[in-house]
């Protein structure tokens, strides 16, 4: 019986050991972590906030857009879909924020004689005269914004004395090769009756 001793002995120590209580969370600690984290999402919000600001700046220069006519004639086309942004032609990562055109949001596009009507719920409308639109091409990215290979249409047109890219992406990918078309065939037409004008 007395042999049993040191192992029941052993087997309470061990028993013991093993019922030890949970550490105690250490609150302040917490607290403290969550509160740096916080300020570090804050400062970076800040920071980005302050670079879009400084960047309208610097495009102070850029004129006010135009409004659409109020008799702008029948559509030619039209598209329900997203407004991605626009950029400097040809500089598809430098994004254009002043008078609102780097503010993404839904579009309703239409396309008439009189030019390019973009309606944005939300965000600044925009109209771009017929006599300023420049090209339209299939692409695959612009302002940070990546897509599939041809997913995105983007439209040249030229405002002051800048061109600028504007990308859009329909609800329906289909209608964008049928805007490509349409609107390089209208720029040609128009750039042909300019140089007939002008050589009378």
């Amino acid at each position: 019986m007395t042999s049993l001793t040191p192992i029941a002995a052993q087997i309470t120590a061990d028993i013991a050991a093993e019922q030890k209580s949970a550490e105690v969370t250490d609150w302040a600690a917490r607290i403290g972590w969550l509160v740096g984290l916080v300020l570090f999402v804050a400062l970076v919000y800040w920071l980005m906030r302050e670079g879009w600001k400084w960047r309208g700046a610097l495009q102070g220069d850029l004129p006010e857009l135009h409004t659409a006519p109020e008799e702008p004639g029948e559509a030619t086309l039209t598209m329900s879909g997203r407004y991605h942004g626009s950029t400097t032609a040809g500089q598809w990562l430098d994004r254009i924020v002043a008078h609102g055109l780097g503010t993404r949001s839904r579009a309703e596009v239409t396309l008439t004689d009189a030019g390019l009507d973009v309606v944005r719920p939300g965000a600044a409308d925009f109209f771009v005269p017929a006599a300023q639109l420049r090209e339209a091409r299939l692409d695959k990215g612009i302002a940070g914004k990546v897509l599939t290979e041809g997913g995105l249409l983007v439209i040249t047109w030229e405002h002051g004395d800048r061109l600028i890219d504007s990308g859009f992406r329909s609800d329906h990918a289909a209608e964008h090769n049928e805007w490509v078309t349409t609107l390089n065939n209208m720029i040609n037409t128009s750039d042909k009756s300019d140089k007939t004008e002008g050589a009378r």
